[in-house]
């Protein structure tokens, strides 16, 4: 496949708001040893990628400065020792950096086949939730079926993976979102019950709907002062997974004596950090227990809105506004 020797890309040329990406070109990218190319022809929109362009979330050593974090396209190019793609194959991707371009470069490992029946856009709205999901919700978080889970958030990208996810592996879903609109979704999305965080305490509302004894996991990308509630509505050897900090980094008056005589747990993890080998791990698991229900329909990414490249400021204000259901998605190509 003959291959251009520029690309159109979002360019920051320094940290700031929305306006400070400009539509700009670069060099397309050569893949390295253990990598494909993609030509990409939709990018997902995610909150990694709003605190990037603030200055906020640096890419990790040897990544693209460019923004963006997951892609779909069609294999353009083969890096010398990847084995189980070929020239023009439909993959999606989880990027270390790169993906508002029409080229980006990702570990193999790191790839996906678009699930049947997909077409570029939802499969460009899959690898940062999913991979996410699948490490923090049944990893860290170690969800089991039978158990129940509070989904922080859950009319964002993914807190709509997580909903999904949790129920399809038959654990019950509370969730939390900002309006009664926000909760009604959530309730189609498969939750039990929904809280609207504005008018409700949501620590008081678990202990109401589990006649007591709490949740088994929460999954939060919140923080802050929502630390000491979320301690407050796990059950028995409950497990906290923070994946976030919206509404900060640190968090005071957490009572530790339930903690420790509860057997709490409280962990978390961010994605981009991990290694190539640790993400392919995630990817093959996804690959083998997620995919298929993907392809059948039991559960999918909910697409909210769908801009040009061009229209990536609004992308982000839209972003920022949180006035979105499900994910944000950009057509490159």
């Amino acid at each position: 496949m003959s291959l251009p020797s520029r690309m159109t890309l979002v360019a920051l040329d320094r940290p700031g708001d929305p306006d400070a990406m400009t539509i700009g070109s670069g060099p397309v990218p050569r893949p390295g040893r253990d990598e494909v190319l993609i030509r990409v022809a939709a990018a997902g929109v995610n909150r990694p990628d709003v605190q990037q362009r603030k200055g906020l979330y640096p890419p990790p050593p040897g990544a693209s400065p460019i923004l963006g974090l997951e892609v779909a396209g069609t294999v353009a190019g083969l890096g010398e020792d990847v084995r189980g793609w070929a020239m023009g194959d439909q993959v999606c991707g989880l990027a270390n950096g790169g993906g508002y371009a029409q080229f980006c470069a990702i570990p193999a490992a790191q790839c996906l086949p678009w699930p049947e029946g997909y077409d570029a856009v939802r499969a460009a709205a899959l690898p940062e939730t999913y991979f996410t999901v699948w490490a923090n919700l049944f990893g860290h978080g170690a969800l089991a079926p039978g158990e129940t889970v509070l989904v922080h958030g859950g009319t964002s990208g993914i807190g709509v993976t997580a909903i999904g996810l949790a129920r399809a592996f038959g654990a019950t879903v509370y969730a939390t979102a900002g309006s009664d609109e926000k909760c009604a979704a959530c309730l189609r999305f498969g939750a039990t019950a929904a809280i609207n965080y504005r008018e409700k305490d949501f620590a008081a509302e678990i202990q109401r709907l589990t006649d007591g004894r709490g949740v088994d996991v929460v999954l939060d990308m919140v923080g802050g002062d929502y630390t000491s509630r979320n301690v407050a509505s796990l059950a028995f050897k409950g497990r906290l997974v923070v994946i976030g900090f919206m509404g900060g980094r640190s968090s005071d008056a957490i009572d530790l004596t339930r903690i420790a005589a509860r057997r709490l747990v409280i962990t978390g993890s961010t994605m981009r950090p991990r290694t190539t080998a640790e993400k392919g791990a995630i990817a093959r698991a996804l690959h083998d227990k997620v995919w298929p229900l993907l392809a059948d329909g039991t559960c999918g990414p909910e697409i909210f809105k769908v801009f040009p490249l061009a229209e990536v400021a609004t992308a982000h204000r839209l972003m920022e506004e949180s006035r979105h259901v499900g994910k944000i998605v950009l057509a490159v190509d």
